[in-house]
């Protein structure tokens, strides 16, 4: 058997504020490197747009910090360099800046249009060039409920600075349908089969969208949604999310590997909560998802680099997988963004 080194615990005062210094390693005039041997992009597996939007909407969160305009100016461009006249999109792109994929509406179409909605609500010298890209794309729909969630967001993004954006509030009525209502089955509320990736997107698209639409059943199926979802992945008081091959009625945990893309999710549903809900509990999930990386986890260890500012790629059953991929990467910086 291996003997597992435990970290000492980070205590909550120490946990950094985001850093973006791994971020640039993995970014060049290309794109962002979508996996990293450790510390060290590894090229040969080039872009990928599903990273590179999720980066958009991370430094455009930074609003204020103009040291990271560079970055915004790179991935507004790869993103929109993705998207074909129909508004579908590449995910897969090449060293040499062709793209090796069909062009679709799956995952990276919602991711898509996630970072270009951020982009037109927070950064004024971004919007004219992001909401051309994003009224391209709104106007198609994903039979996918996650991608349908993503671009949801995305357009919850919009509204904020466009009220009455036709494209985006029709979005948020397709969004209420796609993601479907809590299940009755008081063990298993999760509207599929089997928890996956990502899942706290689905509740939260359904508040943003109870949030415009002014529905309170939207609001209420997405809290509800939530509150099992953060009870179904906490485990002695602190997060055990779903392993790579998910989870569904009767398993238990913990299980591994696990992927900080989940805690991410969570800290962003949770918070979209206590915003449109003013219930303060909601906090308790932000808190438990940051301190996860710090190392209230299944194994106690601290699950990012304080030096690079790097997410580890995921928990394993013996400890931390040391690369420091872009998905794990902007999952901590997207979680450090609520601390």
């Amino acid at each position: 058997m291996i003997e597992l080194v435990r970290t000492p615990q980070v205590a909550r005062g120490e946990i950094p504020a985001p850093i973006f210094r791994h971020l640039r390693r993995l970014t060049d005039v290309g794109g962002l490197y979508e996996h990293a041997e450790g510390v060290t992009p590894r090229r040969e597996h080039g872009y990928c747009l599903d990273d590179v939007a999720r980066a958009l909407m991370v430094v455009c969160r930074e609003e204020h910090a103009a040291e990271l305009d560079d970055l915004r100016e790179q991935y507004l461009t790869f993103v929109l360099a993705a998207q074909e006249p129909d508004g579908r999109f590449h995910n897969r792109r090449q060293l040499d800046l062709t793209w090796s994929d069909t062009a679709s509406v799956e995952d990276c179409w919602g991711r898509a249009l996630w970072g270009l909605g951020t982009a037109v609500a927070r950064v004024p010298h971004l919007h004219e060039r992001a909401l051309a890209g994003f009224d391209a794309g709104a106007v198609l729909r994903s039979p996918h409920r996650r991608a349908m969630a993503f671009a949801a967001l995305g357009a919850a993004e919009v509204l904020v600075v466009l009220p009455e954006h036709r494209e985006a509030r029709a979005l948020m009525t397709a969004v209420a349908i796609a993601v479907g209502r809590p299940a009755v089955d008081e063990a298993w509320r999760w509207p599929e089969r089997r928890l996956s990736y990502a899942n706290a997107a689905l509740p939260e698209a359904l508040l943003a969208a109870g949030a415009v639409l002014d529905s309170p059943s939207l609001v209420a199926d997405g809290l509800r949604l939530l509150g099992w979802l953060l009870d179904e992945q906490s485990r002695d008081g602190h997060l055990s999310v779903v392993p790579t091959g998910g989870r569904g009625p009767g398993e238990t945990g913990p299980a591994f590997d696990q992927q900080p893309i989940e805690v991410a999710a969570l800290a962003d549903a949770c918070a979209r909560a206590l915003s449109v809900s003013g219930d303060a509990t909601w906090q308790d999930g932000i808190d438990r998802a940051i301190d996860w990386f710090a190392s209230a986890n299944d194994l106690g260890v601290v699950m990012s680099d304080p030096v690079t500012g790097g997410g580890f790629d995921g928990l394993t059953p013996t400890g931390p997988n040391l690369n420091q991929g872009a998905e794990s990467t902007l999952a901590l910086i997207t979680t450090m963004q609520h601390r």
